[in-house]
């Protein structure tokens, strides 16, 4: 669990990994799935950590919810990291040879979907 996670990553929450997950889970840039003691599944974007829990934005489009971290058994890193992978770097790349061709650079960027 060194360098940050990667979809499909399921993390058992406990004392010792509680804090690293929560971390990882807020700055993932894609959809993670909470699960609770009673066995809700929650799919959604972690944009908040409180002292006592996190502020979720479900995937379903259902109102933010505030689910207290004492109730986590695990989290999985389920959607897509959007941060991921290189396409910033093949924009970058793409930018620069055209701009030494002396062509305009004005690059398109990847669709994100998908």
């Amino acid at each position: 669990m060194e360098h940050g996670p990667s979809e499909g990553l399921e993390i058992v929450l406990s004392t010792e990994s509680l804090p690293t997950a929560m971390a990882w889970a807020h700055e993932y840039r894609g959809d993670v799935t909470l699960i609770t003691r009673i066995g809700e599944a929650h799919v959604g974007y972690v944009f908040d950590l409180l002292k006592d829990g996190v502020r979720l934005d479900p995937a379903d489009g259902s109102p933010r919810m505030l689910i207290p971290t004492d109730e986590l058994v695990s989290i999985r890193f389920s959607g897509r990291d959007m941060a991921a992978g290189k396409s910033f770097d093949r924009w970058i790349d793409r930018y620069i040879s055209k701009k030494l061709a002396g062509e305009e650079a004005n690059i398109p960027s990847e669709p994100t979907d998908g």
